[in-house]
Parts: C-alpha cells; sequence; structure tokens
C-alpha cells in the first residue's frame, strides 16, 4: 500500500457526503463494523451520498494505491467492511427506496437494510427475499448470495435481483442486468464484492400475506433434533426453518429451570394460509412438548428479533454445507453442547432445497444450490482470554458434523486465508469468476472480501 495521504479538506470540497477522519467527532463510531474483535483505524471514512461521490472515492482509492473497504451495513463477519489505514466507502446515506407495486419491483439503493426496506414493502403485502436479521445492508446480502425466511418459497436474493448499479475500478458507472454486461450481471449474483461498488439494485416483489411466522422451542435431545431436521426436509417449500440447537439463555418466555439445558430455538417461517401453515407446522410440534411456541400468525417484518442496542458479539466460528444429517451428527451436537467452551455456543442447522434448488448451479456465481443443509458453528466469547477455548470447540464440532467438506458460503465465511475463499467458488465458478475479474477489476482494487484474484493475463 502506498503511503499517500489523503487530503481531508481537498476531498471535503470535492464529495457531496460527509468525509470523516481520525480526528473528528462520530469517527470511533462510524469505523466500528456490527462484529466485534475488529479495531482498524482508516484513514478516512467516506459517507457517500450519490453515484458520483462513490466514483470519485473509488478513483481517488485507486489512483493513490490505498486499501478500500467497501460497507453497506458493516455485517462482514471477516471484517472487510473496514480498512487499516486506507479508505472506508460508506454506502450509509443511500437510502432511497421506489416501489412499483403494479409491477411488483422495487429500484432500491444499497445503504438501505433489510429491516429498512422489508418494512417498507410490507405495507403493500410485498416482500424480497433477504436474509433473517434487519441491520444487514442489503449491498453485502446480495453481492454473497442471500439465504433467509424465504429461501424455500424464493430462492436467495439473488434469485430476485432483475438489475444492479456498479461503478466498477476505473470509476465507470455500468446498469447491468441480462442483457446488458451479462457476465458481470453473472458474477455479481453469488461473487461478492469482488467486481465493483453496487450502488442501487433492481428487485422483484413478492406477494408475502398471509404470513405464519416466529419462534419454536423445543428440548435438544438427539432423536429431537435428528427429527427436526427430516420433517424440515419433507416440509413444503412455503415452510422455511432455521434451527438454532444451544444451551438456553436466560429468557422471558422459557422456563428458569431450562436454561443452561440444551434446546432447540427454532425460527419458523411460512409464505401462505393459516391452515395449511396449522398443518406444516404440527409434526414439529409433535417432536417433543414445546418449551416455549410463539408461532402465529404476524406480519412478515415481525420475523426480525429487535437489534440489541451496542452488541458487537466476538465468537470462534465455521461455516458450510453438509448433504447427509442423521442420529450421529445429531448425538454428536447435543454430546458437545454439554461441554463449556464459551459464553455461549450453538449450531445452526438450515435447510435448503425448494426455490433455492430449482436453479441450474451456473446459473448465477452461488454455486451450492444443490446441497442440502447449511451449518454454521459459533462460540462466543468475552474475552481474548477465551478465544483458544472457544476456537478448538468449534473445531472439534465442525469435524463432527461436516466430515472435513471445506465448501462455505461466502457471506459467512471468516477471515480464513485464500484456500477458504477459493472453496466458496466451487467448481468451474471460480475460473469463471477470475475471468470476470481480470475484465473489471485488472489490479484487484476490490480485495477486501473473499477474494477472487484476476486470471493472468491482460484485461480483455
Amino acid at each position: 500500500m502506498s503511503t499517500t495521504a489523503v487530503s481531508l479538506p481537498q476531498l471535503r470540497d470535492q464529495i457531496a457526503g460527509k468525509v470523516i477522519g481520525p480526528d473528528d467527532p462520530g469517527y470511533d463510531e462510524a469505523r466500528t463494523p456490527f462484529y466485534g474483535g475488529v479495531d482498524r483505524r482508516p484513514a478516512v471514512i467516506v459517507r457517500v451520498a450519490d453515484d458520483d461521490d462513490v466514483r470519485r472515492v473509488v478513483t481517488l482509492a485507486r489512483e493513490a494505491g490505498l486499501e478500500l473497504a467497501v460497507r453497506s451495513g458493516g455485517h462482514s463477519s471477516a471484517g472487510h467492511s473496514v480498512s487499516e489505514g486506507g479508505i472506508v466507502l460508506d454506502l450509509h446515506d443511500m437510502r432511497s427506496l421506489e416501489l412499483d407495486v403494479e409491477d411488483r419491483t422495487a429500484w432500491a439503493e444499497t445503504g438501505l437494510t433489510a429491516g429498512d426496506y422489508t418494512v417498507v414493502a410490507a405495507q403493500d403485502g410485498l416482500a424480497t427475499a433477504f436474509g433473517d436479521t434487519a441491520s444487514v445492508g442489503i449491498g453485502g446480502i446480495t453481492l454473497g448470495g442471500g439465504i433467509g425466511f424465504l429461501v424455500r418459497r424464493h430462492g436467495l436474493t439473488i434469485d430476485d435481483l432483475l438489475a444492479a448499479d456498479i461503478v466498477t475500478a476505473d470509476g465507470e458507472l455500468l446498469r447491468v442486468d441480462a442483457e446488458s454486461h451479462p457476465d458481470l450481471f453473472w458474477a455479481i449474483r453469488g461473487g461478492g464484492g469482488n467486481f465493483g461498488v453496487a450502488t442501487r439494485f433492481r428487485f422483484r416483489l413478492h406477494p408475502i400475506d398471509p404470513f405464519v411466522g416466529g419462534m419454536l422451542f423445543l428440548p435438544a435431545t438427539p432423536e429431537v433434533v435428528e427429527g427436526f431436521m427430516a420433517e424440515a426436509a419433507e416440509a413444503p417449500d412455503e415452510l422455511t426453518t432455521i434451527a438454532n440447537v444451544m444451551t438456553a439463555p436466560p429468557m422471558p418466555f422459557l422456563p428458569e429451570e431450562v436454561v443452561g439445558s440444551p434446546i432447540v430455538f427454532a425460527f419458523m417461517a411460512f409464505t401462505g394460509g393459516v391452515e395449511d401453515a396449522e398443518k406444516a407446522l404440527a409434526p414439529f410440534r409433535a417432536l417433543a412438548e414445546p418449551l416455549g411456541d410463539m408461532v402465529r400468525p404476524m406480519t412478515y417484518p415481525e420475523m426480525y428479533m429487535p437489534a440489541e442496542e451496542d452488541s458487537h458479539p466476538v465468537a470462534a466460528f465455521h461455516n458450510g454445507f453438509v448433504d447427509g444429517f442423521g442420529a450421529d451428527e445429531s448425538e454428536a451436537i447435543v454430546e458437545r453442547l454439554l461441554v463449556p467452551a464459551g459464553q455461549m455456543q450453538a449450531v445452526q442447522l438450515r435447510m435448503l432445497g425448494g426455490a433455492i434448488g430449482r436453479v441450474p448451479d451456473d446459473e448465477t456465481a452461488f454455486a451450492h444450490r444443490s446441497r442440502t443443509i447449511m451449518v454454521n458453528v459459533a462460540s462466543m466469547y468475552e474475552s481474548e482470554d477465551g478465544r483458544a477455548t472457544s476456537e478448538a470447540w468449534v473445531a472439534d464440532m465442525t469435524e463432527a458434523i461436516h466430515h472435513g467438506e471445506l465448501d462455505g458460503y461466502c457471506n459467512f465465511v471468516g477471515d480464513e486465508g485464500p484456500e477458504r475463499a477459493r472453496h466458496c467458488y466451487p467448481g468451474d465458478t471460480w475460473d469463471r469468476l477470475r475471468e470476470v475479474k481480470r475484465r473489471y477489476d485488472p489490479a484487484n482494487l476490490f480485495s477486501l472480501n473473499q477474494n477472487i484474484p484476476p486470471a493472468e493475463g491482460p484485461a480483455v
């Protein structure tokens, strides 16, 4: 990296948005990402106001040789949304949302969060398939793929993406879709932030009313965990489940005697009528006497849990996919949850299939369409002293479930090196992405991500 200084007064003269330097009020807050354990000090943070600002910041980073971090919501688990000594291009203030209710489409700027967008769309009974956390920026979740509450019914976020405005490494603003720059449109649907700064997306909207959802709590025995995943595999596409197998934290709606024991804390999301929802949910409720049942008819935005103010969790974690899940894996999870390791341990099991699997693997850069279950293993810790114990617990649990499987989902993979990034894009996807990278970012300006290096040779 060049040590070329950024002239803050000059930058403020050129930028319509807000320029935040190390000596400015709010600098520490502006540089802090969602996840804890990341303490980087960028030379400047630019809260861009429009596409022209984005183009100027990209050009500055390229010409000055400074590392460039692009932030939508700041939820990068690898800490990619903040640079040490470089520039943070923060899209926070680009939050325009234009809905065409009749056409069931929307143009959305990428400073919006999933919660912002979802609340507005729900006023007309519509939704786009984002993730499961309201505060996530729509820029990052979309570019990586987008796995959430509607994945079995409507697929990934990228399956609702119709077009995008992208500022590329040369500072050019491109409108990309299936007809215009189709190679780049393919790549941004799962390839992460490797190819430019997405400033605006055009999404498809789906009718979402009536909707039944909420949290279901069950005791976590090996039989219940195995049964839950078996029922999730057989459930109709209208039902998406996210099962968090964990030790029960204190919660006002759980019996006090349950705290500390293994539970299944499941999110259940059904897009359809109440009667059909009850039929689909009945097998899960029959697995064991529920410890708590908060599943009910609701508006779709109510699925998002309230954000904890000033929460910056620190955890060891691992993400991957499995295609087989049975008694051995269920027993391994429950057994290891009883081994103290950190502040809190959990294994998250997301049943895929349905709409996500009806799209060919090579249609987008997200190449895990045929996988059955996505697994996240996490152990939260409070201080650096607990890091080694949490990492060892995650490694042991991961081996028991994944059995050496390496493929991962780029949005949930941490800072684990180039080999791990390679396994986010299996098969021919990696080589194809490298060719697109060579064409649009041959110098790898956009490198703070699960990085895809450009193919060798001149840009074509």
